[in-house]
């Protein structure tokens, strides 16, 4: 690898307050006798990954400079938002959680050389360039017939999606609320309950939605934007005894919405009454930020209750190796059904600096997730 470089795409927050996104050459290293190099080929944009790409920069302030390689975007962070961001001011910042490509050079180490040749998925970050030099552990060898993009979002949205059924079993349940439940990670949720008989109460936010999960054989889907949300929440948590939830969402009203509603579910078939509510524990986890605001909770659920933060990789260290390596090997098992995604586009490095694609992919929307193939022009 003596002499190659490629390019990487960095994000960097300066300590004025201006985001800058820009493409960087730098030199490939020698892989180490535990690590490969892999030549990208296929990496999402995912809402984790815009977090650490745009952050919290002002969508209307974006401007750009410069053409091809030399493009820098550029946009205005509020001064509110820099104490939070202390750690990483000043630095350019490498971003992408996942990826997949062709390993092109490997270590010395047993585990490397098998990988030589072969199409991987990978998870360890920095995957928004032309080469990543990666541990061979953190790459999962692809199967026969399999793509890059096949494999692209094979950690993310599916061990997360796993994760969350994990969650749910380990806590005693049998089925479970999901929010935003029409996005690629929601389809995913909805094909693996149905394929595992679990209840779960898909909440969308539009009638278009509402159908996409209807197609896909989706039970229990309600709009929180109708009129009769609350009362079809309500029926739809007492049909499947749901009292756990995964909210994409964040802020708002929906985490509090949907306690009440489980409560008033709970409380249908209660024989008896308290003045404290349920003694049935009702939890949302919250494992997304689509609304940034705080979160409001209109107080009628009892007094047993939770709100808290979920997320992946917390949860597999909980997990445990033996569990992880049990949800990945279902993950391969099942890539191009249970596990598929799905883009609407397919951008160069180039291309994912383009204010009009960043304009589409920052809104986050249900049916528009961009995959970035960095080998592209």
């Amino acid at each position: 690898m003596a002499d190659t470089t490629g390019l990487q795409l960095r994000s960097l927050i300066t300590a004025q307050g201006e985001l800058q996104i820009s493409l960087a050459r730098v030199a490939i290293p020698e892989p180490a006798a535990d690590e490969v190099v892999v030549r990208v080929e296929a990496t999402p944009i995912n809402p984790s990954d815009l977090g650490l790409l745009i952050g919290p920069a002002d969508p209307a302030s974006f401007t750009t400079s410069g053409s091809g390689d030399d493009v820098v975007v550029r946009a205005k962070v509020p001064q509110a938002a820099l104490a939070g961001l202390a750690a990483r001011l000043g630095e350019a910042m490498p971003v992408g959680n996942e990826g997949a490509g062709t390993v092109i050079a490997a270590g010395s180490s047993a585990a490397a050389q098998a990988l030589k040749g072969k199409l991987v998925a990978m998870i360890g970050g920095a995957m928004y360039a032309q080469y990543r030099v990666i541990k061979a552990s953190d790459c999962l060898p692809l199967p026969a017939g399999a793509s890059a993009a096949d494999g692209a979002s094979c950690f993310v949205n599916p061990l997360t999606s796993l994760g969350m059924t994990e969650t749910m079993r380990s806590e005693g349940l049998t089925a479970l609320v999901h929010t935003a439940a029409a996005s690629n990670l929601g389809q995913m949720l909805n094909r693996i309950c149905l394929q595992d008989g679990i209840g779960l109460v898909n909440i969308v936010r539009s009638a278009g939605q509402e159908k996409i999960l209807r197609d896909l054989g989706a039970t229990h889907v309600v709009n929180s934007t109708a009129p009769t949300f609350i009362a079809d929440l309500t029926q739809a948590l007492t049909e499947t005894g749901a009292t756990i939830a995964f909210d994409a969402i964040g802020g708002g009203k929906l985490a509090g919405q949907i306690l009440n509603a489980m409560e008033a579910a709970i409380n249908a078939r209660a024989k008896g009454y308290s003045r404290y509510g349920s003694s049935v524990h009702k939890q949302v986890y919250v494992y997304g930020s689509l609304d940034t605001g705080p979160i409001e909770l209109s107080r009628g659920f009892g007094m047993a209750w939770g709100v808290g933060g979920w997320l992946l990789f917390p949860f597999l260290m909980k997990a445990g190796p033996e569990v992880g390596a049990r949800l990945r090997a279902r993950v391969l098992a099942e890539l191009k059904t249970t596990f598929a995604s799905h883009y609407t586009r397919v951008v160069s490095l180039q291309e994912a600096l383009d204010l009009n694609n960043i304009a589409v992919y920052n809104k986050r929307a249900t049916g528009e997730k961009f995959l970035i193939d960095p080998s592209k022009g």
